[in-house]
């Protein structure tokens, strides 16, 4: 049989898609000519393959002549002559720094690409892993492989002294846009320019539909390690008192103590508190209390009312989950929008600090179908 003919495995396969993406990202821009890809552990981290494959990857992308090595720098990008359909020289160029590139982020991406893509702007993407000096050398490659401008979505919830992270940050030697990051401690005080989703108002709109649905005693069930759980606390917080609603219940954990048992302890919880109803941060952590909900013969949402915050997943889970959706592409799109308008007109250009409000999508596990069915019932007619 001819070695074409031999039927790829399933390793091979994945080495193709990882050298088509690699090429693919080295010829359109995202790591032009100078910059330094991800080392082989980072690369193997974030795409789930092996170090081997990845190592393999890098090699034959040498032999194309695509990247070279550097003796205890890393690899890099080649220079590239003139006309083998790299993108023209002058064309802008706007570095983005994600901590994750799997969850919650691609939608953003695709937004900045899309507003990028538009604008004749090139994207080069780089991930820090939630690592606070990743971050750092992150930034630092961002700026030597030449952007004109930064995207940034930095770890000021982790960081001592977030004002100065901050202060960090506007003294690149390039314009930079928080995204879904402010010094919201800092009141009118905060002077970044950022993209934000409202998460507080996510929140609160959860809370008053539940009120709505006729649900008084209500539970907050947040995982605690990230930046969203302080503002969907606060918004949490904020609607229970306007509305009068019973003191709730507030149920915290890291996301990885979120696991069956530590569920079915939060179950019994808010069985013993009389609760009905409960807004969950995340996804992962609602499914979780779905099915703790099922094993104690609770049903959803007839004895339990739930709404999940992130809605990444959430219409697939067993019922499907009612959701706070935050605008991931939307809030992309805009910051691409506002960095290249700082781009455009330097200091003549206004400061923004935008807040953008989620939406909620109702399915089964709030009960809104179901009250509403009882309403029209000629049973309740007055």
């Amino acid at each position: 049989m001819a070695r074409n003919e031999i039927p790829a495995s399933g390793r091979e396969l994945k080495f193709r898609a990882l050298m088509a993406e690699l090429r693919r990202g080295i010829l359109d821009g995202t790591w032009p000519p100078g910059s330094k890809l991800p080392t082989e552990r980072a690369l193997a981290t974030e795409t789930g393959l092996s170090v081997t494959t990845v190592r393999r990857a890098y090699e034959d992308l040498v032999d194309l002549g695509l990247v070279e090595r550097r003796q205890g720098a890393g690899t890099f990008a080649a220079q590239r002559p003139d006309g083998d359909g790299a993108p023209a020289g002058d064309r802008r160029v706007v570095g983005v720094l994600v901590p994750d590139t799997t969850f919650y982020y691609p939608r953003v991406l695709q937004g900045i690409e899309r507003e990028l893509a538009a604008a004749g702007a090139r994207l080069v993407l780089a991930c820090s892993h939630y690592d606070p000096d990743e971050e750092d050398a992150a930034v630092g490659r961002l700026l030597s492989s030449g952007v004109h401008g930064l995207l940034l979505v930095p770890s000021l919830h982790t960081a001592t002294d977030p004002g100065r992270r901050a202060e960090e940050l506007l003294a690149l030697p390039v314009p930079a846009v928080l995204v879904e990051r402010r010094l919201a401690a800092y009141g009118p005080g905060d002077p970044t320019e950022h993209v934000c989703t409202d998460h507080e108002g996510g929140a609160y709109d959860a809370v008053r539909h539940l009120r709505a649905l006729g649900h008084e005693r209500l539970a907050l069930l947040v995982r605690t390690d990230a930046p969203t759980t302080a503002p969907i606390e606060s918004g949490f917080a904020r609607a229970a008192a306007d509305l009068g609603l019973h003191a709730p219940l507030h149920v915290r954990d890291e996301r990885d103590g979120w696991n069956p048992e530590r569920a079915d302890l939060a179950i019994a919880e808010l069985r013993a508190a009389g609760v009905t109803a409960g807004l969950c941060f995340g996804d992962r952590e609602a499914a979780l209390v779905l099915a703790a909900a099922r094993r104690a013969g609770l049903r959803v949402p007839e004895d339990l009312a739930l709404i999940s915050y992130d809605n990444e997943f959430a219409d697939v889970a067993e019922t499907p989950l009612t959701a706070v959706s935050p605008p991931k592409f939307q809030v992309g799109r805009l910051a691409a929008q506002i960095l290249l308008r700082r781009l455009a007109d330097g200091d003549a250009s206004p400061l923004h600090q935008v807040q953008l409000r989620p939406r909620l999508v109702v399915r089964a596990s709030c009960g809104a179908a179901l009250a509403g069915a009882a309403r029209k019932s000629p049973s309740n007619a007055s």
